[in-house]
């Protein structure tokens, strides 16, 4: 499968910003499961280029001159590959054990580690994740605009709703409550629902020495559609753009994203 992706997002603030600084994790990497085909940013200045902790493309983007604004675009070609879902992950340099860190997003409750061990099986591992991943969508229904982006894990899971950050770091927290590393995946997701956004996140889970793909938003474990940008603990590490500043007052965040299916010519 091949797909275009169209990212842009655009900052405004109330008056003039001194300084700023924007970390920009939207740079996709080659793997058995994607090949990059053609990749850009435009940004309004030449941005650092660099990994982070997590092996991510990291772009440190500083503005050193007064702004009122700021927009940030990324756009490419790619192939999603018909791998298969455990393929081993030969990049990543890091032990799945730092994934079992708890954060404040992704702390688990009793509620939360209850729910977990109820669906867990130690005998059948990825079967119990499914299920659990299953049982959480009935428990959280997608509803976007019903949480915010610093709600945490027990908080959304009280709810009971919430959207894929929320699906996601819920079940980071019932993996880690079970001893399963697990990390946070921002990415892309091809999908013809259009309830649901262009940008999307997901889980990967280590189980049987290989990481295992849990998308608990749109209950599944194929990847066939997505397009991964970044892994983390949890959103802060993984998030496309996160940035700090000097001045400005009030901020204004537009982000368009879309992906879109590539025919081929015959």
């Amino acid at each position: 499968m091949k797909l275009t992706i169209a990212h842009k997002t655009c900052f405004s603030y109330q008056s003039l910003v001194r300084q700023s600084t924007q970390y920009l994790r939207l740079t996709p990497q080659d793997s058995v499961h994607q090949h990059i085909i053609s990749w850009d940013l435009l940004l309004p200045e030449e941005a650092i280029c660099t990994t982070d902790t997590w092996g991510n493309v990291l772009h440190v983007l500083t503005l050193d001159r007064p702004h009122q604004e700021i927009e940030i675009e990324a756009r490419g070609v790619v192939e999603i590959l018909d791998d298969e879902d455990s393929a081993p992950d030969p990049d990543c340099m890091l032990s799945p054990l730092v994934f079992l860190r708890m954060t404040p997003l992704t702390q688990p409750d009793a509620a939360i580690s209850d729910f977990a061990r109820r669906y867990y099986r130690e005998e059948a591992p990825l079967a119990s994740l499914e299920r659990l991943m299953g049982e959480l969508l009935l428990k959280m229904p997608y509803q976007p605009g019903s949480t915010l982006v610093t709600d945490t894990a027990a908080k959304v899971f009280a709810a009971g709703s919430g959207v894929c950050q929320d699906h996601s770091h819920v079940f980071l927290a019932c993996c880690r409550s079970l001893h399963i590393p697990a990390r946070y995946v921002s990415g892309y997701l091809y999908t013809d629902n259009v309830e649901h956004v262009a940008t999307h996140a997901w889980v990967e889970a280590w189980v049987d020495g290989s990481w295992h793909s849990f998308d608990i938003t749109n209950n599944t474990r194929s990847t066939r559609q997505h397009l991964k940008l970044a892994v983390g603990v949890d959103y802060l590490d993984a998030c496309p753009v996160r940035g700090m500043r000097l001045g400005g007052g009030s901020e204004d965040m537009q982000a368009v994203a879309a992906v879109q299916l590539v025919f081929s010519q015959q």
